[in-house]
Order: structure tokens, then sequence, then C-alpha cells
């Protein structure tokens, strides 16, 4: 392969060449080095970096599955203060406090689960509920009340500290029914919220089918159609 004209060749692999296609001569040499010493991720350093704020390797995928290879997201497992307040509130303080600290292009995530007879709590604080009451003790919240409707919310937001004086946010919603735990806890209290239209509940969905018509597939549909443009 060395002594084929350097104009001729070509990257294999398909994120190599969605970026590069024909390798010109002047980088051959710089090429095989990087291969030979490991440096795939040198050759892709021209791939637009965002920080994903998340300590959650499950998020992490889905939203890396969802973007493709425009974008690639790097964790940062930051600490940010617990923000009260509305949803939309609480993403915008956490995003702008994430970019003071990575100094770069950075999302955080917000989600809620929405119960309607409770007005829209647990909302914000279903991380301490479920902590609290596992799925089983959120389900026995709604006995006492026939309406066990609900929706699941994810807002991102995103700032990248040039182009805004505010963070961007990308709402996203799925109305469905508050049930009893069934299916396993990959995210913490999928087993109990069955979304409409669906027999089975978020943890009996496949992955693939789940971000089509999840809150977080919505709101990162809007996310990467903005960070496309």
């Amino acid at each position: 392969m060395r002594d084929a004209p350097a104009s001729e060749l070509q990257i294999t692999d398909p994120l190599w060449k969605s970026h590069f296609g024909v390798i010109e001569p002047n980088i051959w040499d710089l090429l095989i080095a990087c291969i030979n010493c490991g440096s795939r991720e040198f050759l892709m350093s021209t791939k637009r970096q965002v920080t994903f704020v998340t300590g959650n390797k499950n998020k992490l995928l889905e939203v890396q599955m969802m973007m493709g290879d425009t974008v690639e997201f790097v964790p940062a497992n930051i600490d940010l203060p617990e923000f009260q307040g509305e949803p939309s509130e609480i993403a915008s303080k956490k995003c702008i406090t994430a970019y003071e600290s990575v100094k770069g292009p950075v999302i955080v995530e917000d989600t809620c689960l929405c119960f309607n007879a409770y007005g829209g709590l647990p909302g914000p604080y279903i991380k301490w509920f479920l902590h609290k009451l596992h799925p089983i003790g959120l389900y026995k919240m709604l006995s006492a009340f026939e309406d066990k409707s609900g929706y699941a919310q994810c807002i991102f937001a995103y700032f990248d500290g040039t182009n805004m004086t505010e963070p961007v946010l990308f709402d996203g919603r799925c109305n469905g029914t508050i049930v009893p735990p069934a299916g396993e806890a990959h995210f913490g209290w999928d087993p109990i919220f069955k979304p409409d239209g669906f027999d089975g509940t978020f943890a009996q969905i496949g992955r693939s089918e789940k971000l089509k018509i999840s809150h977080r597939g919505n709101a990162f549909r809007m996310l990467k159609e903005y960070l496309d443009a």
C-alpha cells in the first residue's frame, strides 16, 4: 500500500474518511506515524468538541449515538450546585456555572419527571425523590389519585461564552402514564414511566426505539439541529 501514489490512497475507517478522504502526500508519513503509535484521537482532533457535563455513562452513550460524527462530546463529571426554581431557570444556572469551570463550549442537561396530579412535581427534584423512595415509592405517591398521567422533560442548555450572552435551551417532553415498576432500571425511574402509545415502560423499550420518542431524544434533536447549523 505504501508504494501506491499518495494521491490515490484512501482512508477506509468511516470516521476518518468523513474528515480526510484522499490522503495528501505531505501528510502520509505523519498519518503512518500516528497509526503506528495508536494516536487515532490526534487524527480526529479536527472534530468539534463540546463538554457534556455528566457522570452517567448511559446518558453519554445516548447523546453520542444521536449526535453521530460531527461533534465529539467530552464528558466532565462536575459537581454543580443544586439550584432551585423552574426547570428552565435551573438548566440555565447550571450551564453558566459549568462554563465557568470548563472555559469552553458546554452542555448541561436537566431532567424532570412530572406528575400532573401534583402540579408538575417532583419535577426537577426527581433525583432526590427517586433516591429516597425508589421507583415503587414514586408510583405509590399517586395511589390516592385517579390521574396517573405525567410527562418526562429534558432540557439541554448550551453555552459557548463567545457568541451568546445566555445559554440556549432545548426543551423536550414525552407524555405518559405512571405505572407499577416493570423492566430493568438502566435509568432510575424508567420502570414506572409508560409513554403514550406504547404497551411497555421506558425500561422495556429498546434503546434505539426509546430515543425516537423520549424527552431526551426530542430535546437532543433540537440541540443537534442547532449545532449542525
